[in-house]
């Protein structure tokens, strides 16, 4: 990975009238990194791509996108799938994906090429002189991934790429992203699937109403204030522990959320005292508890069982 920022954002806004949609953003993507976008529904994160892509201009501050302020410039080189899915229905699907390539100003001979080729890849040739509107949800979903990735972009911009998808091409589009990456690419992933974020990003932005809660690499975000315990008696003996700010459990096994300067050795010696103690591990927060920590019950991650 080099030095290189594939993306940057300073201080960037966007309001609408009364509505800020973004407020004050600022942070930089490297080049050959998988960088998350999470946060609940409306916060913001639709509005950051439409920014990285010159749909929309930032209200204050500015966004820049492989080196250049009007992203427009450098349309091309950025892979764009949104989550809002735009198939033609009456257009077949090698058509489909070649009239993409066009518009990324490929010639129709190129175009047809990769296309195949990608088709190939994804086990869909066998339905490239088929309508769009035959496909599955699952299909649907392939076949625009296919038409994001064409003309071999520099940047590939992901609005949940794994809805619809069965396990099976959930590890296809999965593979794709972390060969992308090897080829020097950079993928910018925005997922409600915390699991998906876990354990493909670099680093991530949690946005919530419009503000950056958090930024920062994966070891950052997910630095250690959390004991798992399983031990023989209900979670009202641990109440009241020192250091202890939250807990969470189900049947033998707890969640404890500790301070940060909470000593948990001291903290074992304590549960001791209280309760038999059958497993004591200290490890980091999972996404998934980081979000609901940050952003609230209300909002919970799609995708993800609640433990």
């Amino acid at each position: 990975m080099t030095n290189t920022n594939s993306v940057v954002f300073e201080s960037a806004s966007k309001t609408f009238g009364d509505l800020s949609a973004l407020d004050s953003l600022s942070l930089s993507i490297p080049e050959g990194s998988i960088y998350g976008f999470i946060g609940p529904n409306g916060a913001g994160k639709t509005t950051a791509m439409r920014l990285m892509l010159g749909i929309m201009q930032p209200s204050s501050g500015t966004v820049s996108v492989l080196g250049s302020e009007d992203s427009r410039s450098v349309r091309s080189e950025i892979g764009y799938l949104p989550e809002e899915k735009g198939l033609y229905p009456r257009m077949r699907v090698l058509d489909f994906v070649v009239y993409m390539g066009r518009l990324n100003n490929m010639d129709k001979k190129s175009a047809t090429r990769q296309a195949r080729t990608l088709l190939e890849e994804f086990e869909l040739i066998d339905w490239q002189n088929e309508k769009c509107q035959s496909l599955s949800k699952g299909m649907g979903q392939k076949v625009q991934l296919i038409a994001t990735l064409v003309h071999d972009p520099k940047l590939l911009i992901l609005d949940e790429p794994f809805s619809g998808l069965d396990p099976i091409n959930t590890d296809v589009v999965r593979a794709m992203i972390l060969n992308r990456v090897k080829e020097d690419a950079t993928v910018i992933l925005s997922t409600h699937i915390m699991e998906q974020a876990e354990s493909l990003c670099n680093a991530l932005v949690l946005i919530n109403k419009g503000k950056a809660v958090l930024e920062g690499s994966m070891d950052e975000i997910r630095s250690g204030d959390t004991v798992y315990l399983e031990h023989d008696k209900d979670e009202t003996v641990l109440h009241g522990l020192p250091g202890v700010v939250s807990v969470k459990q189900i049947g033998r096994g707890a969640t404890l959320r500790i301070n940060e300067e909470q000593d948990t050795h001291e903290l074992l010696k304590a549960i001791v005292d209280r309760t038999k103690v059958i497993k004591f591990d200290t490890t980091s927060a999972s996404l998934h508890e980081i979000f609901v920590r940050e952003v609230g019950q209300d909002s919970e991650p799609e995708g993800v069982n609640v433990a």
